[in-house]
């Protein structure tokens, strides 16, 4: 069988497909695949302070929602379903599947910094704009940070000058709503949301902002 299905990428393709949808659209089933493939699908609400207001994971449940329309009912009816299905539909419901197991939740102790590198690299063959799904506002960001952190973001979002406005702010709840008003439209977001550059495009980035430092716009 294993001879046969490595010969066989079309009917591999759906082994697959349904050893992974077991796992994520039908998670109380006792059906069981022939091939041993595990699928983790951590949780991602406990790493949100606002896990409603998250337009990916809003998303992302809608998708399930739409595609657990299509499934039949039956977890045992499932391989013979893929089996009549097109190619490009198997290989949509490769691609929910695979979703599922995406973690690049940044944890302070963690075992998974290789995978989190990998994220980045994923990151950018996919071509995530994370300012499409984050928004950095008062409430998504800057009244879980300390006044410093406020004060740098603002200087990195908007320059010295809106970083002066808020270390004048008397109290933190109004550095927050100072934050909040420069920050609106900019597009900025937080490092620990930002999809690493590749390091050759690291580079280029540090030789332009060093050109630019040696030759400011305007200078003569």
């Amino acid at each position: 069988m294993r001879i046969e299905l490595a010969n066989n990428p079309d009917v591999a393709l759906v082994a697959v497909v349904h050893a992974m949808l077991l796992s994520v659209a039908y998670p109380y089933n006792s059906e069981q695949s022939a091939l041993q493939l595990s699928l983790a699908h951590e949780r991602l609400e406990p790493s949100m302070k606002n896990a409603e207001s998250c337009r990916g994971l809003s998303a992302f449940n809608d998708l399930a929602e739409n595609y657990g329309h299509h499934l039949p009912g039956s977890p045992a009816d499932l391989f013979d379903w893929l089996l009549e299905q097109p190619q490009d539909m198997v290989l949509s419901l490769l691609a929910f599947g695979a979703a599922h197991s995406v973690n690049a939740v940044e944890k302070k102790f963690t075992d998974r910094k290789k995978g989190i590198e990998q994220a980045n690299q994923l990151g950018r063959a996919l071509k995530v704009n994370m300012p499409d799904w984050f928004e950095t506002t008062g409430d998504s960001y800057f009244k879980h940070v300390n006044r410093t952190t406020i004060e740098l973001s603002l200087a990195e979002a908007r320059g010295s000058e809106a970083e002066l406005s808020v270390r004048a702010a008397a109290k933190k709840s109004e550095a927050v709503t100072i934050a909040d008003r420069l920050v609106a439209g900019t597009g900025w977001i937080p490092s620990p949301l930002r999809i690493a550059l590749a390091e050759a495009e690291q580079e280029l980035q540090a030789e332009s902002i060093a050109e630019d430092e040696q030759f400011p716009q305007g200078a003569e």
